[in-house]
């Protein structure tokens, strides 16, 4: 569901010293927090009310909203959280029946998948492979022929032609990594071939070589503000930085595919590290921080990966380590007196206003996500 951009103001990026971490935002126990958060969402899955722009997509188990909060679970499961993380996994895809989205092509469908593949590997055995293997046979085997140009037909959102493909750049995040790990759980490289064959197809339509950020599509390639600067959508960027967290780590050592998406990696991070705002977060428009209010999401999402990055050792720690810090300390002060992680933009596919109140799924999991790469990064300094 694609919601109407409410505008953000504009003027050229702040130069500001960055704020200093505050020593009790790096004592805090990253696990325990997500933890935390994670029970919290927990109590509500069933119930979409504390989500300020519920979508019928919000309400499904299967759908990308709902998912992107496994995949947190999961890496939190990993991290070394208490064994009713894992069991709420491996019962929620026993519920789902391991199944995909609706979709077979469309890769928000593809990110639940992500958390089964987990499951499979962590107790619950070929039953939890064999639909995503079915669904990812019929995409590989019979892959869509489209353009990656975005164009919204008369009929609506839904009968947009690209969406078969990955010609938004959140689908970076949703299903490549699930079809690598299927590679290196099955042994058959058709999956990884066809991942990294359209992740970068997506890359070279979407990625400003200029500003080193991704278009999220490409109705946005013309799009300027006020002062004449590209929009550039903070969560839309996170994902691909988060995808590329998730991914990398699959691919084989010295592979021409790893060595490319490495040296991507640590581009995006020199250009987001540059305009994280001196409070810690990133801006909703990346390029326009004025007078813009915290966002959780995007912010999560940079901080897992500027973590993961140097936790990888692909980013220096002297230069990323403060990033992560000021980011994670932002995010713990994004949580609200009644526990759930506030300042989440809703869903969108560009630069919206946020609320204290605002959650979703999404942004807890990403929170959980950065959570589990600063508990890593905290241990590796002392």
């Amino acid at each position: 569901m694609i919601l109407p951009a409410l505008a953000l103001a504009a003027a050229t990026p702040l130069l500001v010293a960055p704020q200093p971490v505050p020593a009790e935002a790096t004592t805090q126990a990253p696990l325990a927090a997500a933890v935390r958060l994670a029970d919290w969402q927990l109590a509500r899955m069933a119930d979409s009310a504390h989500v300020s722009r519920a979508t019928g997509e919000t309400r499904n188990p299967r759908a990308w909203e709902q998912a992107v909060f496994w995949v947190g679970m999961t890496a939190l499961a990993d991290a070394g959280a208490p064994p009713r993380i894992r069991d709420a996994i491996l019962a929620m895809g026993r519920a789902n029946q391991w199944q995909p989205g609706a979709k077979p092509y469309f890769a928000d469908d593809h990110a639940i998948t992500q958390s089964y593949l987990w499951a499979a590997a962590h107790g619950a055995g070929p039953a939890a492979l064999a639909p995503t293997r079915a669904a990812f046979d019929r995409v590989v085997g019979r892959p869509a022929v489209t353009t990656l140009a975005f164009y919204v037909p008369p009929s609506g959102y839904g009968d947009t032609e690209c969406l078969t493909r990955w010609c938004w750049c959140d689908a970076l995040f949703m299903a490549p990594p699930a079809l690598v790990e299927l590679s290196r759980q099955t042994g058959d490289p058709r999956y990884r071939n066809f991942a990294l064959k359209e992740f970068w197809a997506t890359t070279d339509f979407l990625f400003d070589p200029v500003e080193h950020l991704y278009y999220r599509d490409s109705r946005f390639f013309e799009r300027r503000d006020a002062r004449q600067r590209k929009q550039f959508w903070s969560r839309g960027n996170g994902w691909v930085f988060a995808g590329m967290a998730r991914i990398i780590p699959l691919l084989p050592r010295g592979s021409a595919d790893r060595i490319r998406m490495e040296g991507l990696f640590r581009t995006m991070a020199t250009k987001l590290a540059a305009v994280q705002k001196p409070d810690g977060y990133w801006a909703p428009s990346l390029l326009a921080p004025e007078d813009s209010p915290p966002e959780a999401s995007g912010t999560a999402f940079y901080t897992y990966g500027m973590a993961w990055g140097v936790n990888s050792g692909l980013l220096p720690r002297a230069t990323y380590a403060p990033v992560a810090q000021r980011g994670w300390a932002a995010l713990t002060r994004a949580i609200q007196p009644d526990g759930r992680l506030g300042w989440v933009q809703q869903v969108s596919d560009r630069p919206e206003t946020v609320a204290p109140g605002d959650t979703q799924y999404y942004g807890v999991g990403a929170f959980l996500l950065a959570a589990t790469q600063m508990a890593a990064l905290d241990r590796a300094a002392r």
